[in-house]
Formats: structure tokens, C-alpha cells, sequence
């Protein structure tokens, strides 16, 4: 069994009440611990609608935020400077969230596999 590192958006997708996505969380979490970086976090409070709070840190809080620590930062650093100068831009949360895949072990599961192009990276993709 794969452990997952969840992206922002199969959040969302769940958040908006999408099947497949609700499906996926569960059929998931039945079988182990679901794992968000302590960016995700960030990224889905701050699209957070009003109405939407308690339903949103119940999931939070439901899922195990990674932290950044240096070895995470200075992976995503030296990502995003990699990337850059083959023209690809990478962006801050979507590096740290990579890093945060690969520093743990973890698939990534997501709905913009694009975003992450990082060969190393486990990437399971969604929708």
C-alpha cells in the first residue's frame, strides 16, 4: 500500500462535494493515515470560504500535516532554482509540496500533474 501526500486540489475537489474525490479520501483513509504538507494548509484556508469553515478544519484536522523543515526547504529551493534554468517555472508551494513527497516517501496524489515535474516524484494522478 502506497501512503499519499494529498494536493490542494483533491481537497477542494472533496470540499466541493465531488463523488469520486469523497470516494478516493475514503477508500484511502480506510486503509491508513492521509498526509497533507503544512502548505496544502495553507493553500486551502486561504481559499476558504466563510460558510465552509467548520467543514474544512474538520478535514484538516483529520489528515497529518507534514511540516517544512530544512531539509524539505533547501529540496524546494534547489528544485525551483533547477527548474528555472530550463525554463520551467516551478512554484513555492507547489516545490515545497514535492519536496514534501520526496523527503517522506510519499505518492502524490493530484488533480495538475503538470505542476510537478519532477521525475523522481511518485505521482498518482486524479480526475
Amino acid at each position: 500500500m502506497a501512503d499519499y501526500l494529498l494536493d490542494s486540489n483533491i481537497l477542494i475537489f472533496h470540499l466541493r462535494d465531488n463523488p469520486e474525490a469523497t470516494a478516493l479520501l475514503a477508500r484511502w483513509g480506510a486503509k491508513g493515515p492521509l498526509f497533507i504538507s503544512v502548505a496544502t494548509r495553507t493553500e486551502i484556508l486561504a481559499g476558504m470560504r466563510p460558510h465552509e469553515e467548520e467543514t474544512t478544519m474538520a478535514l484538516l484536522d483529520s489528515l497529518i500535516s507534514l511540516p517544512v523543515d530544512e531539509a524539505i526547504a533547501d529540496r524546494a529551493g534547489r528544485m525551483i532554482y533547477q527548474y528555472a534554468r530550463q525554463g520551467i517555472q516551478f512554484s513555492f508551494p507547489d516545490a515545497v509540496i514535492a519536496a514534501t513527497a520526496l523527503q517522506h516517501d510519499l505518492t502524490l496524489a493530484t488533480g495538475n500533474s503538470k505542476h510537478f515535474p519532477v521525475p523522481d516524484l511518485r505521482v498518482h494522478p486524479f480526475g
